[in-house]
């Protein structure tokens, strides 16, 4: 096979793969649901980061940012959140796929996607105060007043008294667990799709 026909190949695996994980990351963001008791029921968990997170690693950072983004357009068609929505779980995503797939790019091992999962959701957890300090929570006192969202914080945790508390206490510890669920399963499910991921022809 010529370089040519295999760079083609390549190619075309790649973006059978990206649209195959966007698809699924797509359908997943439907798959929602509260953490009662922990957290306000507003505030849902879904694993739709879970493929963006497989591309990264198969395909490399921008793939993942880009099944990140195809997922965030598609659910525009249904949105409930005035876009909002949409363009967090974007940027959210983007940092922890993206921050993953870099470290794993430059350490191609099992401990070395390890290592930058965890450090991408990290990183993801942190930068959620930030868009959900200055994006989200403002948008949302269009609909709720900021003084019920923060009830509903302190219903479960007494003393809460404002956004940035709330957030640092509540959101960034979830949005990390979030992340490490992926992490979980992308290492018990990466190996055996790795084959498939690269047309039944594993990479390194």
């Amino acid at each position: 096979m010529d370089k040519n026909n295999s760079f083609s190949r390549i190619n075309t695996v790649r973006l059978v793969g990206i649209g195959m994980l966007s698809g699924i990351a797509f359908i997943l963001m439907f798959f929602e649901f509260p953490i009662p008791v922990l957290i306000p029921s507003f505030i849902k968990l879904d694993l739709s980061d879970l493929p963006a997170l497989i591309g990264a690693f198969a395909y490399g950072p921008i793939a993942g940012i880009l099944i990140e983004l195809i997922k965030n357009l598609l659910h525009l068609l249904d949105s409930s959140s005035g876009f909002v929505g949409e363009l967090s779980n974007f940027l959210l995503g983007a940092c922890f796929v993206g921050v993953a797939g870099c470290i794993y790019k430059i350490k191609k091992t099992r401990k070395g996607a390890i290592c930058g999962a965890v450090i991408g959701a990290f990183a993801m957890a942190i930068f959620s105060l930030v868009t959900n300090y200055f994006i989200v929570y403002p948008f949302y006192t269009n609909f709720m007043p900021m003084e019920a969202i923060i009830g509903a914080y302190e219903a479960i945790l007494p003393g809460v008294d404002n956004l940035f508390e709330a957030l640092l206490i509540f959101n960034v510890p979830f949005t990390f667990v979030k992340g490490l669920i992926s992490v979980l399963i992308t290492v018990l499910v990466y190996k055996p799709l790795s084959p498939l991921l690269h047309g039944y022809k594993k990479t390194a």
